[in-house]
């Protein structure tokens, strides 16, 4: 193969999911057949890459230094949502009417993947509970072993920031059956059961 075809294929592979063959179908399917699309391709990762940030008070990202969910006058400054991601930002915006605030970690504690606290900005969310309009912080990291460190980090720091910490339900999903449900969720939902 030629060293271009050989270096597209290798760029592809930088996508999660993608390994060599899957990398090398595309790569075949934009030379083949769809130049046009794979040259717009190329413009928008470029612009993309060049000019999309982080926004300076959620960390979301953004080409202007402050999101357009911070700059809205129409969202609750006293709810603070954190998030790993901004996947899950947009999850939270499309099935929920939250209408607070986020902060985005862009990850989770995990020390074996030297991610600390200084790496998901938290002296930047403790300064921002410091601030005082910030009533409600809830937390809303993945159920796994480092989400679950993460948010008991999260709810400590919301304590000493005088807030009040949440964390998002976990268990037995809207629909589900129990008897299909796996101990360990099982196992939570009982654990976290409420008086109703």
């Amino acid at each position: 193969m030629s060293k271009l075809l050989t270096d597209l294929i290798e760029a592809l592979r930088c996508l999660p999911g993608v390994g060599g063959k899957s990398a090398q179908r595309m790569a075949f399917h934009l030379l083949e057949r769809d130049r046009e699309r794979g040259l717009k391709l190329a413009d928008a990762l470029r612009e993309a890459m060049q000019r999309i940030g982080h926004c300076a008070r959620c960390r979301n990202f953004s080409e202007e230094p402050l999101c357009a969910l911070c700059a809205s006058s129409s969202r609750d400054r006293h709810l603070l949502c954190v998030v790993e991601s901004p996947v899950d930002l947009a999850a939270i915006e499309q099935a929920t009417g939250y209408r607070g605030h986020y902060f985005v970690l862009h990850g989770r504690l995990s020390p074996l993947d030297g991610l600390g606290p200084e790496e998901l900005g938290l002296a930047q969310l403790a300064q921002r509970l410091g601030e005082g309009q910030v009533e409600e912080l809830i937390i809303a990291t993945n159920p796994t072993v480092e989400g679950e460190a993460t948010a008991h980090y999260l709810a400590q720091l919301a304590h000493a920031g005088g807030v009040r910490p949440t964390r998002l339900a976990h268990g037995v999903p809207l629909g589900g059956e129990l008897e299909y449900v796996d101990r360990g969720t099982l196992a939570h939902a009982f654990g976290g059961r409420q008086q109703l």
